[in-house]
C-alpha cells in the first residue's frame, strides 16, 4: 500500500505525460533530448523528485528517504574522476522562507545530454607480499590484527568473471540486471530478476536480522553492539547475522547502517554505531568483514548525511568537503576497506543535489577516491531520473518510479535502454553497472550452491512460498552476551550493585514486563508497550520470542538458594500503586525506556525522530515517586540514545543507574546478568548524555510543507558530540566513552614506538607525507594501504585494583597541533582488556598515518599538519590516565 500526499496524483499525471511525450514504442526519441536537454531535465527530474518525495510506502524497505552532498562540490567531478564529467542545472524548488524553517530556493538536477564514460580501474592482482596478504572475504584477518586485508586481487578476479559473463548479453539483459522488479513483485523487499546464467538477487532488511520472515534471531541493535567497544563481539554478531541471511536465501543484507547520530533525537540512531566516526567506522568494518564471511553481500547505508527523519526526502544536508571526509564519509571508507559489496544511497539532498544522483559523492568520493568496486543502489523510492546513471548510481530499487506503483514505470528498464540507443548514455556505462552487480556475487562465491529464497516477505504465512526454515542455531548466546556487555553502568553507590540475593525485589514500570500485545503486536514495531528491545521501522525484525526482565529475574530468584520475594507493578501512571509495591522492599528496580524509529510511523506524536529528549511513559515522575519511598532505587533504561536525566540523577535514594541500550530478544536475561553480577559491566557510552538538549552541537530541524526543501547547514563542522562539548567547555552529565565497572583499574607504563616495515614500495609516499605533503589524488588513494597500515604502537599496562575480574575499555584520544584546526580530542583507538582480579594486562593500540592526517580539500589528499602531536590514554573522553607525544 502506498500513501500519497494529495498533490501527488496530478504530479504523477504530469510525469507520465512528460515521459509519454518523449517515448515511442518504449524508446525515447533522441530528437526530444537534443532539442530540450536542460528543459526536459528540469521537468523530469523536478517532477520525479516531487513525486518520490511525496510517496510514503509503509511496506517499502526504507519506506521513503533520500540523501545528497554539497553545493560547492557537487557541480562536476571532471574527466579525471574516471567517470563522467557532469554539468548541472538549477531547478526551482520554491521560495526561500521569510519565517519558519530555513529552506533551499533551488536544487541541482542533471541535464539530459551526452556524457563520455571511462571506467574506474579494478585493483591490481599483485598484493604486497608478507605485509598485506591477498585474502578472500571468506577469510578476513582476526579482530585486532595489524594486517589490512587486501581484497584487490579477489575483486579483480570477480570483475573478470563478471565481464566475461555479460559480454554475450543484450543491452536489455544488462539493463534488467540493474532494475528492480518492483515493490511486492517478488519474495524479498527488493528483487533483481534472473538473466541468462545470472540467478538474480534477493535483497532484504534489516541491520539487526532478517526481516519479513520467521525463525530468525533479533540481534542487539547496532548502537548496543557499539556500546560494547569489543571488536570480537561485534564480529560474532555480524557473522551470525550473515549466516542467517544466507540460510534464508538472501543475497544482499541491507545493512549495516552507519549514519553518525549527529542529531541526538535522530529516529534511526539506534540502527547505527554512535556519534563518533572512528568508533562507527570500526564497528562497520568489523561487521562487514564477517557478514560477508558468512556468505551474504553487505550493504553500507545510508550514503550519506542522512541524519534525521523529518523531511528526509526533502532536506539538503549542506556539508563542507573537509567535514564530509573526516566525519561522515569515514565509516563508509572503512566499509570499502572491508570489501563491502554494495552501498545504499540515501533520500536526502547533499548540497542541493539528491544523494542518489550526486556525482561528487558517488563517482568522485566513493568510486574514485575510495576505489569502491561494488555497486550503488537507491534507497527504496530514492531514484529521481534516468540520468542518475551518469552520476554513479548502479541499481534502482525497488525498480519503479513511485515505490509500490508498478504502473508508474521505471527510470531505468525501457527508459535506460532508450537513453543508450539515442546516444545519451554510453552502453559502456551500462556494462559497468551490470559488471559491478554481477562481480559482487562472484566475490562471495554466491554462484556456488547458494540457497534458494525460502520465505515471502510480503506474505510470511503463505504456506506455498514460505518453508519456515529455522536459521537461529545458538545465536541467542551472542545476543545475551552483547546485551550485557553493551549495558553501561552510569551510577553505583552504597554497593547497590551487583545484587546480593536480596530478600525482596520490586520490579516497577511497563518496561519490566512483556507487551500486552506480544512481541510482534505492532506493525514494524511501531509502538512502545513492555520491554523495549528494538526501535521501529524497516530496521526491525520479527521476534521468535522475547525475554522480559520480569521473566528473567523471577527465574534467577528461583535459582538463588536463599530465595527472593519478587513483586511487580507495570503501570507507569498509577504512581500511588507503584509506590505501594516498592515500599519496604530491599530493592526497587525501576525499568523505563525511550523509543524512536523510521519516519513513516508516528508513535505518541514522535514522527520517527524524538520530539524531545525526555524518557517516555511518565518515566521521570515514576522514578521520583519510587525514590521517595525506597532508599535503594535502581533505574534501568532501555534507550535508543541519550536522554536528559537531570530531574533525578542526583537523588541520593537512586543508588544505581544502568543504561541498557536496545538489546534484542534476550534483553531480560542480559540485564539480569548485569544486575546480579554474572557479568561485570564493561559497556561504554557511544554518545554523550548532556545536561540540557541545547548543549548538543546540532538540533533537529522541523517544519516545511509541500515542495519545500529544508536547508540543514552542518555549521558545527568537525565538532559533533563530545568534540563540541570539549571545544566549548560544556560539562556533560556523562561523557562519551564513559562507563563504570564493579571493579577499578589503574594505568601505567606508557610507551610509544614507530613500527618498521620490510616493505619499502611506498617509501617515497611515506616520506612525502612526513614532509607535510598531501597524499596523491589517485584512484583509491584515500584507502591506500601505506596510509592506513600501523605506523606507531602505543603500549601500556592496566592493573585491576579491585577484587573481581573485569574488562577495561582503554581509549586513545589524539590531540592535534593547533595548526590542524581539529577538536581538542579525537578518538583514534580503543581496546578491550580483560584483567583478572588484582592482576595486570598489557594494552596495545596502533596509530596510522591516516589517523594523524587532516583532509586537504584543495589538494584532495590527506596531509600531516605541522606541529607536535600528543595523545592521551584513559577510560573515557574526559578521564585521561596517561599522556604521551607521537615521535614524528
Amino acid at each position: 500500500m502506498v500513501f500519497l500526499n494529495a498533490r501527488l496524483s496530478p504530479i504523477c499525471a504530469l510525469l507520465l505525460v512528460a515521459i509519454a511525450d518523449g517515448q515511442s514504442a518504449n524508446s525515447l526519441s533522441s530528437t526530444v533530448f537534443e532539442s530540450s536537454s536542460v528543459a526536459m531535465s528540469s521537468v523530469l527530474t523536478s517532477v520525479a523528485s516531487s513525486a518520490t518525495a511525496s510517496a510514503s510506502s509503509a511496506l517499502s524497505s526504507e519506506a521513503t528517504s533520500g540523501a545528497s552532498v554539497s553545493t560547492s562540490i557537487a557541480t562536476t567531478s571532471g574527466a579525471a574522476s574516471a567517470s563522467f564529467s557532469v554539468s548541472v542545472s538549477i531547478a526551482p524548488s520554491g521560495p526561500t522562507a521569510t519565517s519558519g524553517p530555513p529552506l533551499e530556493p533551488t536544487h541541482i538536477t542533471i541535464p539530459i545530454s551526452s556524457y563520455p564514460f571511462t571506467s574506474i580501474p579494478v585493483p591490481s592482482d599483485s598484493p604486497i607480499p608478507g605485509v598485506f596478504p591477498s585474502t578472500s572475504p571468506k577469510s578476513p584477518p582476526p579482530p585486532g590484527s595489524r594486517l589490512i586485508p587486501d581484497f584487490g586481487p579477489a575483486w579483480k578476479a570477480a570483475h573478470a568473471r563478471a565481464k566475461k559473463l555479460i559480454s554475450g548479453w543484450s543491452l536489455e539483459q544488462k539493463v534488467a540486471t540493474t532494475t528492480g522488479t518492483g515493490y511486492g513483485n517478488g519474495r524479498c523487499v527488493g528483487n533483481i530478476p534472473s538473466v541468462a546464467e545470472f540467478p538474480g538477487l534477493c535483497l532484504e532488511d534489516s541491520p539487526l536480522g532478517v526481516r519479513g520472515t520467521d525463525f530468525v534471531t533479533v540481534f542487539p541493535t547496532g548502537l548496543s553492539a557499539a556500546a560494547t567497544w569489543q571488536r570480537h563481539l561485534i564480529r560474532a554478531r555480524g557473522l551470525a547475522m550473515g549466516q542467517e541471511f544466507k540460510g534464508k536465501g538472501v543475497h544482499v543484507a541491507l545493512g549495516p547502517m552507519m549514519n553518525m547520530g549527529r542529531i541526538a533525537q535522530g529516529g534511526r540512531n539506534w540502527e547505527g554505531f554512535g556519534a563518533d566516526p572512528f568508533l562507527s567506522g570500526e564497528a562497520a568494518y568489523e561487521t562487514i568483514l564477517v557478514l560477508q564471511a558468512g556468505g551474504v553481500q553487505a550493504c553500507a547505508k545510508h550514503y550519506i548525511n542522512n541524519e534525521q527523519e523529518h523531511f528526509r526526502t526533502q532536506e539538503s544536508s549542506n556539508v563542507d568537503d573537509r567535514t564530509e571526509h573526516e566525519i561522515y564519509f569515514h565509516p563508509f571508507l572503512r566499509s570499502v576497506q572491508a570489501g563491502v559489496a554494495s552501498v545504499l544511497c540515501s533520500y536526502n539532498l547533499i548540497n542541493d543535489t539528491y544523494a542518489c544522483e550526486n556525482d561528487y559523492t558517488l563517482n568522485e568520493l566513493l568510486k574514485k577516491q575510495a576505489g569502491f568496486q561494488g555497486y550503488v543502489m537507491t534507497d527504496w523510492g530514492g531514484h529521481h531520473s534516468t540520468m542518475s546513471a551518469v552520476t554513479g548510481l548502479d541499481m534502482s530499487m525497488p525498480g519503479e518510479i513511485v515505490s509500490g506503483d508498478l504502473a508508474s514505470g521505471s527510470w531505468w528498464g525501457a527508459n535506460l535502454t532508450a537513453f543508450v540507443h539515442n546516444g545519451t548514455i554510453p552502453e559502456s556505462r551500462v556494462d559497468d553497472m551490470a559488471e559491478r552487480i554481477v562481480a559482487s556475487g562472484y566475490l562471495l562465491d554466491q554462484d556456488q550452491n547458494y540457497p534458494e529464497v525460502t520465505f515471502n516477505a510480503f506474505f510470511p504465512n503463505d504456506s506455498a512460498t514460505n518453508a519456515h526454515i529455522n536459521v537461529q542455531a545458538d545465536h541467542y548466546k551472542i545476543v545475551r552476551e552483547i546485551g550485557a556487555a553493551g549495558s553501561v553502568l552510569l551510577k553505583s553507590t552504597n554497593s547497590a550493585l551487583p545484587l546480593k540475593k536480596p530478600r525482596s525485589i520490586a520490579l516497577i514500570g511497563n518496561d519490566a514486563g512483556p507487551s500486552s500485545r506480544g512481541p510482534n503486536g505492532f506493525a514494524f514495531a511501531g509502538g512502545d508497550d513492555g520491554i523495549l528491545a528494538v526501535g521501529w521501522g524497516s530496521g526491525m525484525t520479527s521476534f521468535s520470542y522475547l525475554i522480559s526482565p520480569l521473566e528473567a529475574i523471577q527465574a534467577r530468584a528461583r535459582k538463588d538458594s536463599y530465595g527472593s520475594q519478587v513483586s511487580w507493578f507495570l503501570n507507569n501512571w498509577d504512581l500511588a500503586g507503584a509506590q505501594a509495591t516498592a515500599l519496604d522492599q530491599d530493592v526497587a528496580l525501576v525499568f523505563v525506556n525511550v523509543d524512536s524509529g523510521e519516519g513513516f510511523i508516528t508513535v505518541d506524536g514522535n514522527e520517527g525522530d524524538r520530539k524531545n529528549l525526555t524518557l517516555w511513559g511518565n518515566a521521570d515522575e515514576l522514578i521520583a515517586a519510587i525514590a521517595e519511598v525506597n532508599r535503594n532505587t535502581i533505574v534501568i533504561a532501555h534507550s535508543v540514545g541519550p536522554a536528559i536525566i537531570e530531574p533525578w540523577i542526583e537523588n541520593p535514594n537512586i543508588t544505581a543507574v544502568v543504561w541498557a541500550g536496545v538489546s534484542g530478544q534476550e534483553a531480560g536475561n542480559s540485564i539480569m546478568d548485569v544486575l546480579y553480577g554474572d557479568v561485570n559491566p564493561s559497556g561504554r557510552l557511544p554518545y554523550t548524555i548532556a545536561k540540557r538538549p541545547e548543549d548538543y552541537s546540532a538540533q533537529l530541524i522541523t517544519g516545511g510543507s509541500g515542495d519545500d526543501i529544508l536547508r540543514i547547514d552542518y555549521t558545527e563542522g568537525l565538532n559533533i558530540d563530545y568534540r563540541h562539548f570539549d571545544a566549548n567547555n560544556i560539562d556533560p552529565r556523562f561523557e562519551f566513552g564513559f562507563g563504570l565497572s564493579y571493579t577499578t583499574f589503574s594505568y601505567a607504563g606508557l610507551h610509544i614506538k614507530p613500527i618498521t616495515h620490510a616493505d619499502r614500495t611506498s617509501a617515497t609516499l611515506e616520506s612525502a607525507w612526513g614532509a607535510g605533503k598531501a597524499s596523491p589524488a589517485d584512484e583509491g588513494a584515500v584507502a591506500a594501504l601505506w596510509l592506513h597500515r600501523p605506523a606507531f604502537e602505543v603500549s601500556f599496562t592496566v592493573k585491576n585494583t579491585g577484587a573481581v575480574a573485569g574488562t577495561e575499555i582503554a581509549q586513545l584520544y589524539l590531540h592535534f597541533p593547533s595548526s590542524a584546526g581539529e577538536p581538542p580530542s579525537v578518538l583514534r583507538g580503543f581496546q578491550d582488556i580483560q584483567v583478572p582480579e588484582h592482576g595486570s594486562a598489557q594494552g596495545r593500540i596502533t596509530l596510522s598515518r591516516y589517523d594523524l592526517s587532516v583532509w586537504d580539500s584543495d589538494a584532495k589528499g590527506w596531509r600531516k599538519p605541522a606541529g607536535q602531536f600528543t595523545f592521551s590514554i584513559g577510560a573515557s573522553s574526559r578521564d585521561f590516565r596517561l599522556k604521551g607525544t607521537v615521535p614524528l
